[in-house]
């Protein structure tokens, strides 16, 4: 179970692309068939669940016939992530299926271009802007619009694809966009198990070298497996060990004990809370941002999925009263509790 969400912040430039593909009133139908409501998003302090953003992806995917849901200039046709994973699951090595990778995006993208970026450190790829050196005097008057939800997409569905192939969630070296640090860059998080880098020169994400020669084995019902759940497999990490803050949150996730304290969590790990802080840091991460966040998440979980009183809801998050719940839910989505699950069911009673 995945009990992560992440900011209507996150979900900005994907809503403006829905909304210029279908319209304003298809795209409050879509929201609502995936239990998310407009309202919040109007607001845009909401959050919503990996369900939700799984539901709404496939749904808007068969609406607007664009399986990248209008992230890009061209639209993507459905089937496109079909013959994507038939091109890779032959290959002879994940390198090679990178590279396929590229190819067959770059057959189907006008305005970016997918390259491998190979070097003794990282195995990669980078996406970039084509014919960037024609359009130097362009941009640098006006700066070319990137779409980050666009960039993340890629990124994750190329980190998916290659996590596919292998049978597991692969680690990470490093991913970059070419964009600067948003306000809801914790929400990379739950995408990405490592830090991210912002403002690079490129988007671009990286894996350890010795993963470019290995090879796999993918039969065709594993491939009609992963389409059809699409993008549930992939567009969160569930990958625990490379990064040191989501192995805190499972940690804590799976002990069910939030009232644990830093001492607590740093003997689990075996290091000193001094370690455990300096390492949490270097990941821009903190002990009692991590709690937060998983506490956010729980309470949002509980209130969307279930019929469990707001006063067990408090308490299984270890707040000392229902009044200082309602202050900690208010001040993280923008709403109440009682708010957020009356504004879910009224969906959930229309759909």
């Amino acid at each position: 179970m995945i009990t992560s969400t992440v900011s209507i912040g996150l979900l900005r430039d994907l809503l403006q692309a829905l909304e210029q593909a279908c319209g304003t009133e298809r795209l409050r139908h879509l929201l609502e068939r995936a239990g998310v409501s407009s309202e919040l998003t109007r607001r845009g302090h909401g959050r919503i669940t990996h369900e939700q953003l799984v539901r709404l992806y496939q749904n808007a995917a068969l609406e607007t016939g664009d399986e990248m849901l209008g992230l890009w200039s061209r639209p993507i046709r459905r089937g496109a992530l079909k013959v994507l994973c038939i091109n890779v699951r032959d290959a002879r090595s994940i390198g090679t299926a990178l590279y396929r990778f590229t190819q067959t995006w770059n057959l189907l993208l006008d305005d970016y271009e997918l390259s491998l970026d190979p070097n003794k450190d990282t195995f990669g790829l980078r996406l970039s802007a084509r014919n960037r050196s024609a359009k130097t005097a362009l941009t640098a008057t006006r700066p070319q619009h990137i779409n980050r939800f666009g960039h993340t997409l890629m990124l994750k569905l190329a980190h998916g694809v290659v996590s596919w192939l292998v049978g597991q969630e692969v680690p990470l070296r490093h991913v970059a966009f070419a964009f600067p640090r948003p306000s809801f860059a914790q929400d990379y998080r739950v995408l990405f198990p490592i830090a991210v880098e912002y403002g690079a020169d490129c988007s671009s994400i990286h894996f350890h070298p010795e993963l470019a020669e290995q090879r796999f084995e993918r039969s065709y019902a594993d491939l009609r497996l992963f389409l059809r759940r699409a993008p549930r497999d992939w567009i969160f990490t569930t990958y625990r060990e490379h990064a040191l803050s989501m192995k805190v949150r499972e940690f804590l996730s799976v002990s069910g004990q939030l009232h644990f304290s830093l001492q607590d969590a740093a003997s689990a790990l075996h290091m000193s809370p001094r370690t455990l802080i300096r390492r949490l840091a270097a990941e821009e991460a903190s002990f009692q941002g991590i709690k937060d966040a998983l506490r956010r998440d729980f309470a949002i979980f509980e209130l969307v999925n279930t019929e469990k009183a707001l006063d067990d809801i408090a308490h299984d998050q270890g707040f000392a009263s229902v009044s200082a719940f309602h202050r900690a839910f208010k001040s993280w989505t923008g709403n109440t509790p009682g708010d957020y699950r009356r504004s879910t069911r009224s969906i959930v009673g229309r759909r």
